[in-house]
């Protein structure tokens, strides 16, 4: 059955690969050549000085810009002077004169032998 088959499809495809066909001819395209060219033309006249245009008119402001950066804090200062030496005081009051002792007030502390 196999066989058959491809069999059929060869057989089949023999008389129409034998058909004529018929041949077409396209005639070529007519191409036009150009023959010399011409002797050249006369010089044009010059043309009118164009008017000088109205100034334009003056552009808007421009935007404001960005606040700018802060800036770097400072140095120390330098150190201030000594300042000055304060005046001597005045000297004080002689204080008053002591109480003179009494006699047969003294107590004698004897260390107990062990």
């Amino acid at each position: 059955m196999k066989h058959s088959i491809l069999f059929a499809a060869v057989f089949a495809t023999l008389p129409l690969s034998a058909c004529e066909r018929p041949v077409v001819v396209t005639a070529p395209a007519v191409v036009a050549v150009p023959g010399p060219a011409g002797p050249a033309g006369a010089t044009g006249a010059t043309g009118a000085q164009a008017e000088k245009g109205a100034p334009g008119a003056t552009g808007a402001t421009g935007a404001m810009g960005d606040t700018g950066a802060t800036g770097n804090t400072g140095r120390p200062g330098a150190p201030g002077y000594t300042g000055a030496t304060g005046a001597t005081g005045d000297t004080g009051a002689t204080g008053a004169d002591g109480k003179r002792g009494s006699t047969g007030n003294t107590v004698v502390i004897v260390p107990s032998s062990k």
